[in-house]
């Protein structure tokens, strides 16, 4: 195999995939260094930002870009509304209950979507899209958007956490939530951010997903596990860690078809996990907070 190939059929469609279990895993991260507990109706809260998305483009004729600005706010503010329902009276208890009742949370989204927009699998645009070749390297355009968006709300993240008050107040909580409240920072409106920006992250990463593949309602759910291994294997709680997990699952993924049939390739996520929680438990980055 030579390399225009190898980058054309593996690493280039791994790095895709890998951007959108970043963006997911990014999700993963905030909400575990904010409230500390592992959030795992997140795949589920993807696919409802993704059929969002879908929503804005049937229901008022705009293109499935103009339509994910829409799709990643209500999702944010469903992320709210969810922690104010059925997460909120839960603080004061052990994480696990939490963590619990969100696979409770997680069955009601997706049975949501599966109501309202059915089981049968479904895209945004129709047709065939044709790559622009490159120097011999074959990128289809929405390839090309997945990269640039990621890169664009990573950079926007980052940004925000660095130079804003309250992305300062989001650092401040997750190093020492009891500090942070004796040196004035509202934790409750940090906690409805955090959940702004994971549910938006989250509707960005469903979008994404089927926009490069098919939308159906357990596509949330089959992606769960490579995000939950992308931040884990970067260090919870870090969000390079959860963007450098993210791609080494997605090119260890597409890697993985030279050895095993497609069907079976989420096993390397398995794998990675599996592995990771052995031999280094707190992560490439240490999991340290933020």
């Amino acid at each position: 195999m030579d390399m225009l190939n190898f980058i054309n059929f593996f690493l280039l469609p791994g790095i895709v995939q890998g951007s959108i279990y970043a963006l997911g895993a990014i999700g993963i991260t905030l909400v575990f260094a904010i409230m500390r507990y592992g959030h795992f109706a997140h795949g589920d809260l993807a696919t409802f930002g993704a059929f969002m998305a879908l929503f804005f483009t049937t229901a008022f004729g705009l293109s499935p870009y103009a339509a994910l600005p829409f799709a990643i706010v209500t999702a944010g503010i469903l992320a709210v509304g969810i922690d104010w329902l059925f997460y909120a009276h839960l603080r004061a208890l052990p994480k696990i209950i939490t963590t619990i009742a969100s696979f409770g949370v997680a069955l009601m989204l997706r049975s949501f979507v599966q109501v309202v927009w059915g089981v049968n699998s479904t895209s945004y645009t129709r047709g065939i899209t044709r790559p622009e070749n490159w120097f011999g390297i074959r990128v289809k355009s929405h390839e090309i958007m997945t990269l640039t968006v990621a890169i664009v709300l990573v950079v926007a993240l980052h940004l925000f956490l660095t130079r804003n008050k309250w992305g300062k107040a989001m650092r401040a909580m997750s190093d020492n939530p009891s500090l942070a409240l004796l040196s004035g920072v509202d934790n409750g409106k940090v906690i409805a951010l955090t959940w702004i920006i994971a549910g938006g992250l989250c509707a960005a990463s469903g979008f994404f997903l089927g926009l490069n593949t098919e939308l159906k309602s357990l596509m949330g759910w089959n992606i769960l596990l490579p995000t939950f291994a992308g931040a884990i294997l970067g260090g919870v709680g870090r969000i390079e860690g959860a963007i450098v997990g993210g791609l080494i699952v997605g090119i260890a993924e597409e890697l993985s078809v030279l050895v095993i049939p497609s069907e079976y390739k989420v096993m390397s996520a398995f794998a990675i996990l599996l592995l990771v929680l052995l031999v280094r438990p707190t992560g490439i980055f240490h999991g340290k907070v933020l």
